[in-house]
This record gives C-alpha cells, structure tokens and sequence, in this order.
C-alpha cells in the first residue's frame, strides 16, 4: 500500500500541474493578478470588474457566460490555495483551512478579508464568497451580469424589430448610472492601496472601462441577433438607459467637496452627470473620499433597472431645384400671430410627401435664397434642400425617386420639382455658399410715372457692375436687422413696352433686394432705377430667371 500511494504520487503532481496550465490558457488572470482578485471577490466584485481591474484588456473572457466565469474564477483561486497548502504538512479540514491565524499560513491574508466578506471554502471543494452569482456587483452594480447575457439582448432586439425603423447596420448606445463612477473610484482606491503594499502601482487609466468592456460582451451579441453589423458610424442608434434608484445618493457627497463641479445645466434633470461626476473624482483628494465613501463600496440589494430602450435615426437629406409658378404662395408657411394667411407653401407641397414616404418625425426646410410671395421662379430653378429628422425608412431606388418626384409635379400646379436625390449634410454647404456668393437673373415689369419713349431706357443696358448700398428693407426690418449692405448690379437689359412699361432683365449678385433696386424704397437703396432714369418708378411683376448655382447634380430625365 505504501509502495502504491508513492507510485501515484509524482503522477498526481503531474495531474495538478496540467489542470493549472489549463486553468492558466483559458482564464486571463495570472499568479500576480491573484492577490487583486481574492481581494475584489471576497468584498463583492463581479469576475468581469475584477478583470477590468486586473488590466485584462481582451475581449474573450468578458464574453463567457456569467455562471462559467465565477466558476472559473473559483478554480482559479482554488489552485492557487491548494498550492499553498500543499506546502504544509498534515493540512487542517477544508472547512476551516483558511480561517487560521495569519502567522500559521504565510501569504494567506488575502483570502481571509474581515467581516463577512470572508472567502470560504466548501466540502465539495469549491470556493464561495459573498459576492455569489445571486449578488449584485458592488461596482458595476449588475451592469456586468444581469445585462449582458442573451436573454437580455433579445429583449432589447425585440424592441429594436418592432420600432419599425430600416437599417443594415446600427451604433449601440449605453448610458450608466453617474453613481457608478464613485463605486469604481472606491474600489480603484482599495485596489491601490493593496498593491502599493506590494510595491505594485494601478493608475486610472490601468483599469478596463466599464462601458468598453459591456461592448465587448455585448456588440457580437446584438449583432448575431439583428444580423447586422455594428458600426460607430452608422445613423442609426439603438440608446439603452441605465438607473439604480438604491444607490442614487452615493454621488452627492461629492457636491459638498466640489460645488463648483455641479452647476445647473438647461435640459438636464439633475446636477450628478456622469462628466459632473468624473470631474469632481478628479479634483477630490483620497483622504477626503475615503472619510466619506467606504472603500470598498458596500454591495446593493437589488440590480439596475433599465429606464428606457430607443431607437432613432439619424437625419437624411433630400434635395432638389423647384420651380414656383404662382404669384400667390410663400416659400414657407404665411402665418401672422397664429393665423395663417395662405394655405399652403412651396415648402409644404414638397416635404407632405417626403415625410409620409420616409416616415420621418419632422423635417426642416432650406433654400438657396427665397422670393417673395407675388415672385415666380422660373428657368431651372430655385435648389432647395430638406432634412428629414428621424426618418423610419431610409433606403429608396433612383427610380423610386423619380416616382416620387413625380407624385410631387401630380399634385400641384403651382410648383414643379426636378433633380431629386438623397444628399449628405456636408454636401448642402454648396447650396449655402450660393446665397451670397452667386449670381442670380431676373425678369421685371416695371411702371413709370412719366411717359418714357425706347431711348429713354437704352442707356442702362450699358450699365456694368454698378455698386449699391442697400439699407435693410421697411418691408423685412422685423425679420432681419438694419444694415447698409453693398450690392452689384453685373448687368441690365431693357425691352420697350409702351409709354409707361418696360421689362428689365438683370444679372446681379445674390441677395439683392431687386425690387427696393426698382423703386428705391424711400432712398434706402442707392442709386435705384427711379434716380438712374429720374422718373418715380415701380415694380408690378417679379420673376426669378435663374439661380446660378451648380448644385444638387443634374439629373437624366
């Protein structure tokens, strides 16, 4: 018999030392990482925080489920004490092996943490701790178990697949409780100071982010469920709030300390931000947190609730050239203290249509320019461009365009609409360094007092790049402030009507008010039309001829 137990010995070792090679290639933490991760389990931390603390910056084992990761992080630990033990002649019962006086066991302070924290083993042979898989992490609060496992993506999935949005890719994002930065400070803090007894260093930016390492978990999750990619710069975004009402208040010892770090802000509800926060934990001392928040961080009765699941799209674009062909419809909407004047607007006969086919929550309408009300726009038109705020479906055809296009020129005869396409953000900036820096056309009718005979209007069409100082409108001075603004009038050519009409075709720089150039607006504009010809002169009709923008592309009819 004694022959035998000698025999089975060496094979034995040889046996241990596979299980802990083993244990070694597929759990991340290492023999130094040991003394950190008996310390954080024994006072609640989850297996997944005490990697983030242990600098275990991959992304495989945050990805295990949770019940598999504790268990191997036990057997971990469990390696490493019957390491230990096995150094010690005749070793006392499991039960109590790790409960000895510290001077009987060198190098087991660590296992034996104060109060009920205590790390225990069982007959089974399995190690246990406060912080079971039943317990709530004392630093990511649940963040880390409960909200990172497939049942819990599938319910945020069902919820992404009955929004109705249209999407092939998505940006996930997570909002966390502030509170959850003081817990990982405390815990960092505790951390700290056990290392430093080591003559070990961990700095905050040692420390895996929380959010970093939910992603890792979380990103392969949704995308295998939604079966599309997950892409930071994808328009659709799929936003997961985060509460934990328990421990609300652990923040706002901080406001007392750095009142400065917390001021009011519009469209927050409360001071504690998660950037509030992080300022102040940078400012504070460590001896001053650690007298008013204990280290580690005391563990929560209950996980985070999540407080809201949505979806939102980005905006989109659509853009085009209209013609206007009435004398009676505004660009935009005419209402005047709530009343509106006309019925409808150029802006409303085009984006009616855009909102219910993209399905979009609203939309904001802009303009290379914008002719009054009584001014047709003739030629190619006026480029004009809407934004469509969160709009549920996104993806169209070039031909499904021009059908809607179409549907827009079918249902009204005051305006036609020509080039549509879907557009970038950046690519409206060229339509907007078209409204002072380009050249626009003109067609007027104009009225003389006096009776005018074909010489009496021949010299303006000799007229070139005539300078003129505008003065603010009367008839926009509550819209737009007072300025004397210089204009250029590149060119002008008249055609003879009768005694008292004649039709002027100018070229001129964009913006300026054509019909204060006609009839001088009470000598606000210099020199007008009246002063050149030294007549009282007016305007009756108004045509925009062309708007010479070279944007959005034309397109093949």
């Amino acid at each position: 018999m004694v022959g035998e137990k000698e025999s089975s010995s060496p094979s034995k070792r040889r046996d241990t030392e596979k299980r802990k090679l083993q244990l070694l290639n597929m759990f991340p933490l290492t023999v130094e990482n040991k003394h950190v991760a008996q310390l954080l389990l024994s006072t609640g931390t989850c297996p997944r925080c005490i990697f983030r603390f242990c600098g275990v910056d991959f992304h495989a084992p945050y990805k295990l489920p949770y019940k598999e990761l504790l268990s191997e992080l036990q057997k971990f630990l469990k390696a490493e004490e019957d390491e230990l033990v096995s150094e010690i002649p005749n070793p006392p019962p499991k039960k109590i092996r790790l409960q000895e006086p510290e001077d009987q066991i060198d190098g087991m302070d660590s296992l034996s943490q104060n109060g009920e924290g205590k790390l225990s083993v069982t007959e089974d042979g399995s190690s246990s701790s406060k912080n079971s898989n039943l317990n709530v992490c004392n630093v990511c609060l649940g963040i880390l178990q409960d909200f990172c496992e497939k049942e819990f993506i599938k319910k945020v999935c069902q919820k992404v697949e009955a929004s109705g949005f249209e999407f092939t890719n998505l940006v996930l994002s997570v909002s966390f409780p502030p509170q959850l930065s003081v817990r990982e400070h405390a815990a960092w803090l505790l951390v700290k100071q056990e290392m430093g007894k080591q003559s070990l260093s961990l700095g905050r930016n040692d420390i895996v982010q929380l959010k970093e390492a939910y992603k890792w978990i979380t990103h392969p999750l949704f995308s295998e469920e939604l079966g599309v990619p997950i892409d930071g710069k994808s328009l659709f975004e799929v936003s997961v709030v985060f509460a934990h009402p328990e421990t609300v208040e652990d923040c706002h010892f901080l406001r007392a300390i750095c009142p400065d770090c917390f001021k009011p802000a519009k469209n927050k509800q409360s001071v504690f931000t998660r950037m509030a926060v992080m300022k102040a934990l940078n400012k504070i001392k460590e001896e001053d947190f650690r007298k008013q928040f204990p280290c580690p961080p005391n563990s929560p009765k209950a996980v985070c609730t999540v407080l809201e699941i949505e979806c939102a799209h980005g905006a989109v674009f659509v853009a085009g050239r209209y013609n206007k062909y009435s004398r009676n419809l505004p660009q935009t909407p005419w209402i005047i203290d709530g009343e509106r004047k006309l019925e409808s607007s150029v802006e409303e006969l085009i984006s009616d249509h855009l909102l219910k086919v993209f399905k979009a929550e609203s939309f904001n309408f802009s303009s290379s320019g914008r002719e009054d009300v009584d001014v047709r726009t003739l030629g190619n038109g006026r480029p004009f461009a809407i934004e469509l705020v969160n709009p549920h479906r996104v993806h169209f055809t070039s031909q499904e365009i021009k059908e809607l296009q179409q549907k827009i020129n079918n249902s009204s005869n005051k305006i036609q609409v020509r080039d549509l396409q879907l557009v970038t953000r950046e690519a409206i900036g060229h339509m907007k360094e078209g409204e002072e820096e380009k050249t626009k056309t003109y067609s007027a009718l104009i009225w003389t007092n006096k009776a005018i005979q074909r010489k009496d209007i021949e010299f303006l069409d000799d007229i070139k790049d005539l300078k003129i100082d505008q003065k603010t409108p009367l008839r926009v001075l509550h819209r737009r402030p007072l300025a004397v603004r210089t204009r250029i009038i590149h060119s002008m050519e008249t055609c003879y009507v009768d005694e008292h009409h004649f039709r002027l075709y100018l070229k001129t720089q964009a913006g300026t008010y054509i019909k204060e150039f006609v009839h001088g607006d009470f000598g606000r504009t210099k020199p007008n039309i009246g002063s050149l010809m030294d007549v009282t002169a007016d305007i009756l009709e108004l045509d925009v001829e062309s708007v010479d923008v070279d944007w959005p592309p034309a397109l093949d009819d």
